[in-house]
This record gives structure tokens, C-alpha cells and sequence, in this order.
């Protein structure tokens, strides 16, 4: 046993300096460095009049390079697959979406057969320009049609990690992100369902069976995919071995998050959750038509093309009240209209345990996806009987509003700490015993 524990320590150890070495590498290959491409969405991401029906079929695959020029002994992967598979809307309706997917050249050095790691990408925008396989290849994408935008791939140290360690890994770019159709940022049903058919996309592409061991990997946005991800699997795709999940400063309550970064640094980004919800509950598009402005609606139609860096730069500090009939934000407006109510009851986590485990990390100082809902959903979880681990991280207040310090630095902390999330996802990997509920 304690030699077991010197390993998963020693490997996460590997893990943590194989994450710096790619955020340095990552830093040195962006703009300045002349790396960055300027990037349109090319004809990968058009389907197929006709897809395979079956969710986690591949559509297609295209061979991708990555980063060709950085270390290689750090454990960075230089080459990867461009993936199409197919997956499922909300109402059941078959979708192509798309990903990337790297086939580790390591030898598996964690406990048990090599697994399959799927990533759920954090916040990178609503266009399809911001899809994160567009950057995969350099790192970060520049357009300047129709404006000059930027898209930098956050996901990369994460993939190479889990890479150096052996695994297999599919990153998921989610419905409607470079594939047609609007982005639906943060519905928990489309999120979920491109995480477990990216699992058995991945699975296909690495020649291995339901039988493979599977974990999801996610912060942010990507934390609520991936906690959807672990609710709905038992109904959406059971056949999957999951051993377990962290879903990192979660978003599983959008009514909650929504009124706290109003008026924050990327106060934007309350566009593409409006934008996700209209397109999916017409009823609500209607109600919502009555309290926004043409000139709000304007905004919103703009927010839907941005990345987050572009909403950074162009759109930054956002209040909703400017966008209302009323002065009124979008926040209130929700709260009182009938159509409303149940849209965001449906779209919040916590109605079903996951089987898995799951290690649920939030900041007590988030300033962009906040402490309480996460917590609330572990608690929720626990109630329905689910193994969860709670872990708070006491970062203190920096810059409150500005999200960089008090919502990303927890993830660098929680994924690439001290007993960290590769910590705990080799624990499930190595079947070592986990039940109940732990709140630190």
C-alpha cells in the first residue's frame, strides 16, 4: 500500500512539472512568439449530408499536429486526430460534433489498463471559431474576419499531461461550437451528451471496448459538463466504465451565476447562456423578446460571435441592464417571468446521483462561477447517496470582478496542486476503496 502511494504521489509530481512545462511552452508559442495562425473554421467542420445515427460514431477523422516545435521530452504530444462523431440534442436529435483526439506514444504509467481520458473545455466562447481543436494546432488562433478575434487553446496542458502519463484523450469542442447551429453554452443534456460520446468516440478511435476504463476531466464550463456528464450516464450510456470525475468550480446553477458575473470582466458571457437557452425553449425566446431591447437584442446576436478573449477586450465589465426596456437586468427579468422558472429548474444539476465518484473542487472566493451552487450540488449529490469529495479551495479574494485570479487560479491549484485532481482520478483508477461523502 504505501508503495502504491508513493507512485500515485511520484506520478503526480510528473504531472504537475509536465503542466508548467506546457503553460511556459504554451506562452512562449502564442502571438508574440509568431506561432499563432490566423485560423478560419474550415470544411472539417461542415457534416456530411447524411451521419451515422448511432451516438459516439466517428463521422470522419483528419490528422492534426501539435505544437511540432515544443519539447518533446516534457511528454507534449505532437500529433493528434481531428475527430467528427456523432452525438444527441436535447430532444434526441443525432449531431455531428466535433473534437480532438490523441493516442498517447507513452507507455500507460498509472494503475491498471491504459484509460481513456474525455476533457470538457472551459468557457472559450459561443463562435465557431472558438472551438478548441481550432487552436489545437498552434496553441492560439487569430481572425480577423469578421473582426479581429482571439482563441487560445487552455485545454492544452491538461491533454499533455494526462498524454505523458500514457492515456488516451478526446477534448471535446461540444454541440455547435465550429459544426452548425448556435452553441449551447452550459445546457447540461447537450454538454453531457458530447463528454460520454466523446468517451465512446475515444474509445472507437483507440481500438479498446465499453470495458476500457474511463475518466472526465473538466473546470469551469467543462466542470458542469463533465458533472453532467457523471448525472446522466447511468441512462445515456451505461455501457461506459467510469471510474471517475472532477468536475472543478462547476456551473450547475445558471440562475446563480448569471447575477454574480453581471457587470464582472467577462459579464459577456451571461450572452451565451440567454443565447443557449432561446435557442432550445422557444416559449422563453418569446417572453424574453418582450424586455430586451432591438439594440440588446443586437448585442446578444454580437456576443454569440465573440470568443472569451474577444468579449474581454470588446465587451468588457457588462451590465444587462443596458440591454433591457426597463434598466432592469436580465437577471431580474428571469426571476419573474413564468417561462423562465422552469427552464432553469430543468438546466440545473443535482436531480440525479451519479454511480461514480466525484471530486467537486470550488473556490470560496470565485468571482465568476460561485462557491455556494457548487457546494450546493455536492450536498444535493450526497443526499441521493452519490461517493462525493468536496474540496474548498481558500484562495483569497484578488481583484474581485476580473475572474483571471479568483477563478482560474483555483484550477491551477485544484488540477496541478498538491493532492490534486490527477491525484484523485489515479485513486479511482486503482479501485481504491471510496463511499460516502467528504467535505473539506
Amino acid at each position: 500500500m504505501e508503495s502504491c502511494m508513493r507512485r500515485t504521489r511520484s506520478l503526480a509530481r510528473l504531472a504537475t512539472v509536465t503542466a508548467l512545462v506546457c503553460l511556459a511552452a504554451a506562452a512562449g508559442h502564442g502571438v508574440g512568439a509568431g506561432q499563432a495562425a490566423a485560423t478560419p473554421v474550415g470544411a472539417f467542420y461542415t457534416p456530411p449530408a447524411q451521419i451515422p445515427q448511432e451516438p459516439g460514431a466517428i463521422v470522419k477523422t483528419q490528422p492534426m499536429t501539435i505544437l511540432a516545435t515544443a519539447p518533446t521530452a516534457a511528454g507534449w504530444p505532437t500529433q493528434a486526430q481531428h475527430v467528427m462523431y456523432t452525438s444527441r440534442l436535447q430532444d434526441g436529435s443525432p449531431v455531428a460534433v466535433t473534437g480532438t483526439y490523441i493516442e498517447a506514444s507513452n507507455p500507460w504509467q498509472g494503475p491498471g489498463p491504459r484509460p481513456t481520458v474525455v476533457i470538457g473545455p472551459g468557457t472559450s466562447g459561443q463562435a465557431d471559431r472558438c472551438a478548441m481543436s481550432v487552436a489545437f494546432s498552434t496553441g492560439v488562433s487569430v481572425t480577423a474576419d469578421p473582426a479581429l478575434g482571439l482563441s487560445a487553446n487552455q485545454e492544452l496542458p491538461a491533454s499533455a499531461v494526462w498524454s505523458a502519463l500514457g492515456a488516451r484523450v478526446l477534448v471535446t469542442d461540444y454541440i455547435g461550437l465550429g459544426t452548425p447551429g448556435i452553441h449551447t453554452y452550459a445546457n447540461r443534456f447537450e454538454s453531457a451528451h458530447a463528454v460520454l460520446d466523446g468517451a465512446r468516440a475515444a474509445n472507437t478511435l483507440g481500438g479498446v471496448g465499453p470495458e476500457t476504463p474511463v475518466v472526465f476531466w473538466g473546470y469551469s464550463q467543462g466542470g458542469g459538463a463533465t458533472a453532467a456528464a457523471a448525472e446522466l450516464q447511468p441512462q445515456y450510456a451505461p455501457e461506459l466504465t467510469v471510474k471517475g470525475t472532477w468536475a472543478g468550480g462547476p456551473v450547475a446553477d445558471l440562475s446563480a451565476i448569471l447575477e454574480l458575473i453581471d457587470g464582472a470582466l467577462i459579464g459577456g458571457a451571461i450572452g451565451y447562456a440567454v443565447n443557449a437557452m432561446l435557442a432550445r425553449y422557444p416559449e422563453l425566446g418569446r417572453a424574453m423578446d418582450r424586455v430586451i431591447t432591438p439594440q440588446g437584442q443586437d448585442t446578444l446576436a454580437t456576443l454569440s460571435e465573440t470568443c472569451v478573449a474577444d468579449l474581454i477586450f470588446r465587451h468588457p465589465f457588462l451590465e444587462t441592464n443596458t440591454l433591457t426596456v426597463d434598466g432592469r437586468s436580465l437577471s431580474e427579468h428571469l426571476g419573474d417571468i413564468p417561462e423562465a422558472a422552469p427552464v432553469l429548474a430543468e438546466l440545473r444539476l443535482g436531480s440525479r446521483a451519479p454511480v461514480t465518484p466525484v471530486l467537486i473542487t470550488s473556490g470560496r472566493n470565485d468571482d465568476t462561477v460561485p462557491y455556494g451552487q457548487a457546494r450546493r450540488l455536492a450536498e444535493e449529490w450526497c443526499g441521493q447517496g452519490a461517493a462525493v469529495t468536496f474540496r474548498t479551495n481558500e484562495l483569497p479574494p484578488i481583484l474581485p470582478g476580473t475572474t483571471i485570479p479568483n477563478h482560474f487560479g483555483p484550477e491551477l491549484i485544484d488540477a496541478f496542486g498538491q493532492d490534486n485532481a490527477i491525484v484523485y482520478l489515479l485513486d479511482r483508477l486503482a479501485d481504491k476503496p471510496i463511499s460516502g461523502c467528504t467535505f473539506d
